[in-house]
């Protein structure tokens, strides 16, 4: 099934950040940006973006899909590895031009690419005067070159 949401355009300001209408804002390049977080955490596990297609799938089949800008194509998180994203609930901004999405993570309980819970396993740091990246210790939980190949 295909959901179909409605043109912001059409609603006054009032109705988009008071009402109960969805009116999904896309970007220019036909995006939304999603931060997805962890339900029994609250964590952070990664930021993404979804098109039309994406969002309508992931409320159509409660599993989060997204627009992968590299591929350029709807990505079914963890259809390869395993690690799905159950949607426990969905929220959207004041303007409705993004999504905070909070999922159920199954598998081995890894968000990331890499093997890891979240994608954010680096801090940013001052050392002096130059930015530097420092790992905050997150582990693998899996070796993604075993799941996905080199």
């Amino acid at each position: 099934m295909t959901v179909s949401f409605t043109d912001p355009q059409s609603l006054d300001h009032d109705a988009l950040e008071e009402g109960a209408v969805f009116a999904p804002r896309f970007d220019a390049h036909g995006l939304l940006t999603v931060v997805t977080t962890e339900v029994d955490t609250n964590d952070v596990l990664m930021v993404a973006h979804m098109n039309a297609e994406a969002l309508s799938l992931t409320l159509d089949t409660g599993i989060a899909h997204y627009w992968s800008r590299s591929r350029k194509s709807i990505w079914k998180k963890g259809e390869t590895s395993g690690e799905l994203q159950e949607v426990v609930e969905l929220r959207t901004d004041c303007d409705q031009d993004c999504l905070v999405m909070v999922v159920r993570q199954t598998g081995r309980g890894a968000a990331c690419h890499t093997g890891r819970k979240s994608c954010f396993y680096r801090r940013v740091m001052l050392v002096e005067g130059e930015a530097q990246l420092q790992d905050t210790g997150l582990p693998r939980l899996f070796d993604p070159k075993a799941v996905y190949g080199s």
